[in-house]
């Protein structure tokens, strides 16, 4: 399951449950649809929390369409997860598409304000994984 949903930033995406290769290639086109109908740089809010692990053959799907996303002018995003495995799969992905600089991963078991503090990321710049 995923839904794209424009936000005053640019974009919200939600993912959940297991998404297969097929379902990752509808995410790809309804996102070359979302992304044609912004202008400039944008943000982009992931709620992840209840997705589960990807196939092999679905993460080369997420990883070309984060990179589709960071052509068209993403300029930040915040990626909301609540379990290891998912996220340390996530943060791979980041690697592999070159995104890594400009995204934050906010853990949902431990930050009860990951909303508040994804869409700072997202607007402000105000970086989550900063010192305090």
């Amino acid at each position: 399951m995923f839904r794209i949903e424009r936000a005053a930033y640019g974009l919200k995406l939600t993912f959940g449950d297991v998404i297969d290769a097929r379902e990752m290639e509808q995410w790809v086109r309804e996102s070359v649809k979302h992304l044609q109908s912004l202008v400039g740089n944008f943000g982009v809010f992931v709620d992840m929390r209840a997705l589960g692990p990807l196939a092999p053959d679905a993460r080369a799907l997420m990883v070309e369409g984060r990179k589709m996303y960071k052509a068209k002018g993403m300029q930040r995003s915040a990626i909301i997860l609540d379990n290891r495995a998912t996220s340390m799969q996530l943060k791979r992905l980041a690697q592999q598409s070159g995104i890594c600089k400009w995204e934050r991963y906010i853990d949902a078991t431990k930050r009860p304000d990951w909303e508040e503090i994804g869409v700072a990321w997202v607007i402000l710049a105000d970086d989550p994984d900063k010192p305090n």
